[in-house]
């Protein structure tokens, strides 16, 4: 990853999707550590986490990983869920944050230098393109090393700077398995209770990813 020591950086995660992305490559984040990779980066403004919640989901396994990043650094962006039936009778739950994540990125980039988005949604290459006629540097953290890859092509030849979120496993991630000595790895890494992996009636931004690639 290239950052300037004096940029300005504000972090912008997709949280289902990067979820979804990390759980493919095996591992599951550490938010303490990802944290502080970004913050020996440049100097970190803002860490947006952006999440849907099921409002019966309120106190679910979800609410620890709410809570902790709440009071550690993160900013939360969360909405409730909407569900519905579809023309099948089989009930869905939509719980996609790209609007939110997208109004905030251009609300706040007056005041920021470089902005890294973690989702491999093509969706937000419309988002990306007008930061960068702001004049702002746009990193873009997802992964290509698995089939299909999670990151739209669009997306990753839009942003200045593609950050394989592979290759940071070393830093951020801790193994499925279990994790370093001396923390709780349910306090860094509880997981969205909504994914496509967990609920194939979910449509959230993780679907959106897998089928633009």
């Amino acid at each position: 990853m290239h950052f300037y020591p004096t940029e300005r950086v504000a972090l912008f995660i997709d949280g289902a999707n990067l979820y979804a992305t990390a759980k493919s490559l095996g591992f599951d984040i550490d938010y303490k550590r990802l944290l502080g990779l970004f913050r020996q980066k440049g100097q970190l403004v803002r860490a947006l986490y952006y999440t849907a919640l099921a409002e019966e989901q309120e106190y679910s396994s979800i609410r620890p990983l709410i809570d902790w990043l709440d009071y550690n650094g993160f900013s939360m962006v969360t909405k409730p869920t909407k569900e519905f039936t579809d023309a099948t009778g089989r009930r869905k739950i939509k719980g996609n944050m790209d609007i939110e994540l997208a109004v905030d990125a251009m609300r706040l980039s007056d005041n920021l230098d470089h902005i890294v988005i973690f989702s491999g949604d093509g969706d937000f290459r419309s988002l990306v393109a007008a930061l960068q006629q702001k004049g702002k540097r746009v990193s873009v953290v997802s992964t290509l090393q698995t089939q299909p890859p999670m990151v739209a092509d669009e997306l990753r030849r839009q942003a200045d700077q593609f950050v394989d979120l592979a290759d940071l496993e070393e830093q951020v991630g801790r193994s499925q398995s279990g994790g370093p000595a001396g923390r709780s790895p349910r306090q860094y890494t509880a997981r969205p209770p909504l994914s496509p992996a967990r609920d194939s009636n979910y449509l959230g931004d993780d679907d959106l990813a897998e089928e633009e690639v």
